[in-house]
C-alpha cells in the first residue's frame, strides 16, 4: 500500500516533478494529481500504483510500508505515529 503522504515525499527525495513521475511511472499527469491529492492510503487500479511504485524503485526510493523493516540499507525518512507534541529543547 502507498500513501499519498509517500508519493510527495519520494518525489521531494528524487527532486522531481509530478509530470516527470507520471512520465516515468508511464501514467497520465492527472492520474498522479489525483493520487497524492487523496488522503491516507492511494486508491486506483492496481495496476497503475504498481507503475508508480516500481518507477520510484528504479529511479532508486524503496516505499517502507508500516511495520516493515528495510534490510536494503541507504539514507531515507519515514514517519512515525503520531503521539503528543513535544516541545523543542525540552
Amino acid at each position: 500500500m502507498i500513501t499519498s503522504f509517500q508519493m510527495r515525499a519520494a518525489r521531494a527525495l528524487l527532486g522531481i516533478d509530478q509530470k516527470t513521475l507520471a512520465e516515468l511511472a508511464g501514467v497520465s499527469l492527472p492520474t498522479i494529481q489525483r493520487m497524492e491529492a487523496s488522503t491516507g492510503n492511494v486508491r486506483g487500479v492496481v495496476e497503475t500504483l504498481m507503475r508508480v511504485v516500481e518507477a520510484f524503485d528504479r529511479a532508486g526510493v524503496e516505499l517502507i510500508g508500516e511495520q516493515a523493516r528495510s534490510d536494503i540499507g541507504g539514507r531515507g525518512v519515514r514517519l512515525k505515529e503520531p503521539g503528543p507534541p513535544r516541545r523543542v529543547g525540552a
